[in-house]
């Protein structure tokens, strides 16, 4: 009788991870560091895989000179290899009470921890944030390798969700604590009233690519309301009373379609990604499917 292997996490099944093993992050513009890893960055370096020549300029290392050309032609051409360097991905998760709404935050938590996964088995660095928790502030440091995925399962399951700190004063607080250049994963329903174009526009300019994953419950994409009504905002408290409800059905959609449109062009303005999906969406279809088919995994 075979005995089945533990289970390293309640977020990801040992057949997610398995299937996570041969699949890795795509980014679209390799925001790196200048510390070694795995990550083949835009600029030529000294690593020992080949990728052009270029002419030779008074200055340049004469070791990289390739004789064998010069003895054909009389002409110093040098070889140039791609420069493997670290990537770093920041996974930041909004812990804030409207995230509790309808599983929201349950798929948070499993996107979080399988975009994390990907980086760590690619050799890269990772590093996660909870963004208005309602506890106390959490980061889960820099860290890499294979044997960090538990410190990493750890962290995201001990994220105590219904804090009341909007997502752009969390990533402003997240931006006080991180340093260098990489990409920034933000995993949020993006509800709020504060100013996202300057959020977005402050990760930019700290060297960060955005991927911002937005996600709303079933009921915030299709809500279903008819007569009076009163409308309680979960983080504020904030009290709205309503009659005519199918015309404000109207101006719902209407609203949540353009804040949608609003996010998809910060991200792609900034050379980033965006997804909305529902918290109802199977994990498994979101992670091998959706975002397959989206390129943001490979």
């Amino acid at each position: 009788m075979t005995v089945p292997a533990p289970q390293l996490t309640t977020l990801l099944s040992n057949r997610d991870l398995d299937r996570l093993a041969r699949l890795r992050l795509k980014v679209s513009r390799r925001f790196t560091n200048r510390g070694r890893g795995e990550h083949l960055g835009v600029k030529g370096g000294t690593s020992t895989e080949f990728c052009d020549y270029r002419d030779y300029t008074a200055g340049d290392d004469v070791r990289f000179v390739d004789w064998n050309i010069f003895a054909r032609i009389q002409r110093p051409y040098l070889k140039q290899f791609h420069q493997e360097e670290e990537l770093h991905v920041a996974v930041l998760i909004d812990a804030s009470r409207s995230m509790l709404f309808e599983e929201k935050f349950a798929l948070a938590q499993r996107l979080a921890a399988a975009l994390g996964v990907l980086v760590l088995r690619g050799g890269e660095k990772v590093s996660a944030y909870a963004l208005g928790t309602a506890g106390p502030s959490l980061r889960l440091r820099p860290t890499r390798g294979r044997s960090a995925q538990g410190k990493l399962f750890a962290f995201l399951e001990n994220i105590e969700g219904g804090g009341d700190t909007p997502v752009e004063q969390g990533i402003a607080g997240f931006l006080r604590q991180h340093s260098g250049r990489g990409v920034a994963v933000v995993i949020s329903d993006f509800l709020t009233d504060g100013d996202l174009r300057r959020s977005f526009n402050l990760l930019h300019n700290a060297g960060l690519e955005i991927c911002a994953v937005q996600i709303l419950g079933p009921s915030e994409l299709a809500p279903e309301i008819a007569g009076d009504l009163r409308f309680v905002d979960s983080e504020t408290a904030a009290n709205l009373d309503i009659s005519a409800a199918g015309d404000l059905l109207s101006l719902y959609h209407e609203y949540r379609l353009a804040h949608e449109a609003q996010l998809t062009a910060l991200c792609q303005q900034r050379s980033g990604k965006f997804l909305s999906i529902s918290s109802a969406e199977p994990f498994e279809r979101v992670v091998f499917d959706i975002m397959r088919r989206r390129g943001w995994i490979v």
